[in-house]
This record gives C-alpha cells, structure tokens and sequence, in this order.
C-alpha cells in the first residue's frame, strides 16, 4: 500500500485529483467534477461531467437547470465507479439529503474526502456512515477545541419560551428542512411559515421521501396576527427584515457571528465540530489527515506523532 502524497492537491479550479484526472468539488468549471453534495459553494453551474447522487443532480437541476452540467451521472451510495483507474465510492455524509463523502481508492490505497459531513442525527437526510481509509481528507471548518456544539434539541427547544412571531434566518437547502422538521417535533404548538424560495426545494425532499412535515407558504397578513408564527427565509431576505416590528429575529448557525440576539442564541450547525472529527478519526483510522475548509493546525498540535497531519490549504 502506498499513499501518494500528491493525490490530491489545489489548482486555480480547485482540488484536483491528477491521477484519475477529475475535480471534487471544483470552484470553476471543469471538464470532470465529483460533486459532494448540492450547497453552491461545493455544487457549481458549468461543469462539462457530473458525478452526484440523485437528491444533489435534483437540486442542481433546480438552481441551475441545463447548466448543471452536459453529462449528469447519477450515482447511488456504495455503487462504485472508475476514472481512469481511480475507483471511486459515495457514502454518505450525514451533511444533508444526497450529501456523500467520496472513497477513492488507487493502488492499494484509500483516500476519503469526507466533504461537509454531521454527525448529529438529522430526520431530513440520510445518516452518516463510516468506512475505513488510510488517508481522511476531511473539513475542517470547526475544527477547534473550543468550538462544540450544543445539543440541536436543546436548541430548538428555546423557541417554545418565545411567544411572540419568530423570523428565523436559515440556509434554504438543508438547514431550512431540518429545522421545520424538528420544529414540528419539539415545538409543535408553532405555526411554520417558509418564504417561498424555500419552497420548490421543500418539493424534492418530499418527492424523495424526506418530508420536512408540516409548514405553509408565508403570506404578508398572516405575520401581523401574533400566533406563534416561524417565519423561515434566506439569508438575503432575513437581511432586508432588519427593521421588522412585532418579531423576535434568530438566525440558526454554528457561527457566533451570524447570531443576531446576545439574548436568544440558536446554535444549529450542519458541520462537524472539534470532537466530531476526533470521532471521524476513531472511526476511519487513517493513517494520514488530510485538512480543508479551515484551520487545521489545533489537529496537527493535538495528534502530534499519532498520524500524519496535511494542511491542504
């Protein structure tokens, strides 16, 4: 078994996997893309080849239409397929509905790119699994020991002491579903109301068999009746409610910086924290850490000798 150094690295259209010649996850447009999951910033318009899941060429599909790519292949976790001699495996990621960690595997070694990936339980995707690889290549967003997540439970449980109308700022794709879901659950005697981007996006996770739950289309009138009302939007439009009256504004984020209250907090996050990836690592046992998407110095100090540790970027 022999672990390339060089297998992955970054180029101007992002992180490129010379030997099979393909992207994941690219930043411009590029002749082969291995696509994660559907978020814009891992999920782009132009590529010529896509290799997805079905849920990630769906919402592709709806924000970009035929520009989602001139050849989409849809791909089903554990079904693995080549590129040019590199053997390539989804498995899930646990991020959000279609989200995949991608196995790659090449004379005799395996590399796993986890992606963005959760380990939280989440209703509204498939959960994450584990496999084994000799390198993880894995985000690092929130890999800091100071950065722990709360119990998304809990979390949510706080806005059943807010009586007054709610306008939550979510993500549309994936965060937006997840919390109607567990809003539903935890803080049924709440009235879900969704801006209607969010929508047609609620429509695949129905059709696909994630139902959200209960939630109806938002309406100027309704919000001025206090009853209880969650109203969930996009980031943009929760921007231009700044000066809303009659309503308690929150933002659900793993970042402190995008909460809007000192008061009311609501810390939900779709990333592994600190000790999330200190369980992907228990969980993999690689023999090599690859970072991205953030700092990985704090697993480099942690880990010291125990296993190789790669700042990819």
């Amino acid at each position: 078994m022999n672990i390339k150094d060089d297998f992955l690295s970054f180029n101007i259209n992002g992180l490129y996997c010379k030997y099979g010649d393909f992207y994941l996850d690219p930043k411009q447009p590029v002749e082969k893309a291995v696509i994660s999951h559907a978020h814009a910033d891992h999920a782009i318009s132009g590529n010529n080849e896509v290799f997805c899941t079905e849920p990630t060429a769906a919402f592709m599909q709806l924000r970009y239409g035929k520009n989602s790519a001139r050849v989409l292949n849809i791909v089903k976790y554990h079904q693995s397929f080549d590129i040019r001699g590199v053997r390539i495996t989804f498995i899930s990621a646990g991020h959000m509905l279609g989200s995949a960690q991608i196995l790659m595997e090449y004379e005799g070694a395996k590399y796993l790119y986890t992606g963005d990936y959760k380990i939280q339980p989440d209703a509204t995707c498939e959960p994450i699994e584990w496999v084994k690889a000799d390198v993880l290549i894995t985000e690092s967003t929130f890999a800091d020991p100071e950065v722990l997540h709360p119990d998304p439970v809990e979390e949510i449980k706080k806005l059943n002491d807010i009586k007054i109308n709610i306008l939550l700022g979510a993500y549309g794709l994936g965060k937006s579903q997840r919390l109607i879901q567990m809003i539903n659950e935890h803080a049924p005697q709440k009235t879900i109301l969704v801006h209607h981007r969010i929508m047609p996006i609620n429509t695949i996770y129905e059709k696909l068999g994630y139902s959200p739950g209960k939630y109806q289309m938002y309406g100027r009138k309704l919000m001025k009746d206090q009853k209880e009302y969650v109203y969930i939007v996009p980031p943009f439009t929760f921007d231009s409610y700044i000066n809303a009256k009659g309503v308690k504004r929150l933002f659900a984020s793993g970042w402190k910086n995008l909460q809007v209250n000192l008061n009311d907090t609501l810390f939900i996050s779709d990333h592994a924290d600190w000790n999330d990836i200190l369980e992907a690592v228990k969980q993999v046992e690689p023999k090599q850490l690859w970072t991205l998407h953030g700092n990985g110095k704090y697993l480099k100090e942690y880990l010291g000798n125990d296993i190789v540790v790669k700042l990819l970027n």
